[in-house]
């Protein structure tokens, strides 16, 4: 399995979350398949986007696409920080 993990700031949480979910037909057209939406502790702004993705490829074609720079912009997102992941091993305790 192949994650993306982008950490970035927001201008406005309750605004950026409409945008993203807005955009969850896309996202699904893309290759995305499964997500978490997570907040730093104490900066509520500050958002981690943690998501499951059909490949690599479909993953850095849809976040690096002309359409989703512009979408990241209406949505107030500042400085995004993608890393891309794949899975070694996973396990339930």
């Amino acid at each position: 399995m192949q994650y993306v993990l982008i950490i970035h700031e927001v201008e406005d949480y309750p605004a950026w979350k409409t945008v993203f979910d807005n955009a969850a037909g896309i996202r699904k057209a893309a290759g995305e398949r499964s997500y978490q939406v997570l907040k730093y502790e104490k900066e509520p702004n500050k958002i981690v986007h943690f998501s499951a993705w059909t490949s690599i490829a479909d993953a850095k074609a849809f976040f690096e696409s002309p359409k989703l720079v512009q979408i990241r912009k209406e949505a107030g997102v500042k400085s995004p920080d993608f890393i891309y992941l794949d899975q070694i091993e996973a396990g339930t305790l």
